[in-house]
């Protein structure tokens, strides 16, 4: 998998239908977690937000999205994107992650996630947001 660079956005509960209605768009494979299936929240209202989804198109576009937790802070226009850096070379995505982060703030740092991957957030030294994913070594079946 070569290292992808596409746009993170962010909705108050209204993932599930902004993604439905750019798949409508732009066709592809939509794919949704929840923040229950991710066990990524003890509240009971946070259940059902999506945690995670992902349209990836024929002709290579990529969007992803996810609901802003209740705890966090939601100001479309201020706080409701990021780009997102994904892929599997490790050292490649580790040097942007130190680059990036060199004078800037680190919301979540680079480590281990629930889902496998190693995963960080921070915002560089412009106010830019980024998202890091290094994925995780693949399961294969036996």
């Amino acid at each position: 998998m070569t290292t992808r660079l596409n746009p993170y956005l962010n909705f108050r509960d209204r993932t599930r239908e902004a993604m439905e209605f750019y798949h409508s768009v732009f066709g592809g494979e939509l794919t949704m977690s929840t923040f229950a299936e991710m066990h990524a929240s003890e509240d009971p209202a946070e259940q059902d937000k999506i945690m995670h989804s992902q349209l990836i198109t024929d002709n290579g576009l990529t969007l992803m999205a996810a609901d802003t937790p209740n705890s966090m802070d939601y100001t479309p226009g201020t706080n409701n994107f990021a780009v997102s850096l994904s892929g599997e070379d490790e050292g490649e995505l580790r040097g942007y992650w130190d680059k990036l982060s060199d004078g800037g703030d680190v919301a979540m740092p680079l480590d281990k996630a629930p889902w496998g991957d190693f995963f960080g957030m921070c915002t560089d030294r412009f106010g830019i947001p980024w998202l890091v994913n290094i994925a995780g070594e693949q399961q294969t079946s036996a």
